[in-house]
């Protein structure tokens, strides 16, 4: 099993269909499994998890450093004038930005062009032995794999709030997948984007990652990769790219997250507040992609749930990161460790870069929410979990909604 990577690095459409994918015959897996993390791979006074702090828009309309964060960064003797020329590809030890208040992540136009997207596929292999027997109290058998289904093209249709989530890491250019989730304080004009834990910062070993930027119905529609290699910028990100202005994940991830073995996995979600790289006309991201799903931090219990859906953009072989897919299963029950929070666990052969990727049910009020992220898989794939959202995950959503309330 893997913390599913940011890849180097799963989410739904509006509705959740009943339509069963099929099950594969379950292949034995191995006693000992690698686990990875997908790795696609905080903190303020309004409590719910670790904020970061953010790059804000200035008057003549380019993303200024405020001057508390440049004098941060000036702590861990980087040159924040220097920093969009470059400077942020300095991943030394004394230059990792691991506290909360130390994020910073300014636009940088034109970066992610095309074929960088394209690129950015790499999944951080670091596979160690694996017993995930866990809490056999607590834990349900490994499900049967199922069989990942590309969504129907054009994915806005089906699917709208589902994007690919780009950033930089040491390793290089990495992905994760991630969902445009309804904000409270802006009915209507949500800018918040849901996704992995792990997808944003690299846990206890390590810090933020760099020029993280989300773009909605990536590849919108389905085009193979030699395609891709001469397409515009509008087939490949369609509604535009936009960068994360404020990140935040749980303590815990933070504390605890790992890149293997699963540490922290229970906890391993996050929120961005996004703002478009080129002038939106105004809108926001809810009203440009035209959804935002909405999350449910009481979602029922395993045994009252009788499907979910996980969406995401898997980049580990035997795919590329350019499709989306999706699987639907019946959840079951997952505890890594005695006393920990159980996750929720299904069958789904979606790989690296999935991590992230939004996973839709329906809810007590019966109507199709956000209720998890992937955040782990086995390596060998079959398999994937993640966090049941509850009040750490909804303290680290409202804290995001209320820093930009009413703007």
């Amino acid at each position: 099993m893997r913390p599913i990577r940011p890849t180097d690095t799963a989410r739904r459409g509006r509705r959740v269909r009943r339509t069963r994918s099929t099950a594969l015959a379950a292949t034995a897996l191995t006693a000992v499994l690698a686990l990875t993390a997908t790795a696609c791979g905080p903190e303020e006074d309004n409590g719910g998890g670790s904020p970061s702090a953010s790059a804000d828009q200035g008057s003549d309309g380019k993303v200024a450093i405020p001057d508390d964060l440049k004098n941060r960064l000036k702590e861990h003797g980087i040159d924040p004038d220097k920093w969009r020329d470059g400077e942020w590809k300095n991943w030394d030890k004394d230059k990792w930005l691991r506290e909360a208040r130390d994020f910073v992540n300014p636009v940088i136009e034109g970066l992610w062009d095309p074929d960088r997207m394209r690129e950015a596929d790499k999944p951080p292999e670091n596979p160690v032995d694996n017993d995930i027997s866990g809490d056999e109290g607590v834990t349900d058998p490994t499900p049967a794999p199922v069989r990942a289904a590309g969504v129907a093209t054009p994915y806005h249709d089906s699917a709208p709030e589902s994007g690919k989530l780009l950033f930089d890491g040491p390793q290089g250019s990495m992905v994760c997948s991630a969902t445009v989730v309804k904000d409270p304080a802006n009915p209507g004009r949500s800018n918040m984007v849901w996704t992995a834990g792990h997808c944003v910062h690299a846990g206890k070993k390590g810090g933020w990652y760099r020029n993280i930027a989300f773009v909605p119905s990536y590849n919108n529609d389905g085009l193979s990769q030699a395609e891709l290699e001469a397409a515009p910028r509008e087939k490949i990100a369609p509604f535009g790219v936009w960068w994360g202005r404020w990140a935040q994940t749980s303590q815990q991830w933070i504390e605890q997250g790992a890149s293997v073995g699963g540490q922290g996995a229970p906890y391993d979600f996050a929120v961005l507040h996004v703002t478009p790289e080129k002038g939106a006309g105004g809108k926001s991201l809810e009203e440009t992609v035209g959804s935002a799903l909405p999350v449910d931090f009481d979602a029922p219990a395993v045994p009252e749930i009788d499907g979910m859906t996980a969406t995401g953009y898997p980049a580990a072989p035997p795919y590329d990161g350019q499709k989306l897919l999706q699987c639907e299963d019946e959840p079951g029950r997952l505890a890594l460790r005695e006393g920990q929070p159980t996750m929720y666990r299904i069958g789904c052969t979606m790989t690296g870069g999935s991590s992230g990727g939004g996973w839709v049910a329906t809810g007590r009020d019966g109507k199709p929410a956000l209720v998890s992220n992937t955040s782990i898989g086995p390596v060998t794939a079959g398999w994937l979990a993640g966090p049941r959202l509850g009040e750490e995950a909804e303290g680290v959503y409202r804290a995001v909604s209320e820093k930009y309330a009413g703007r």
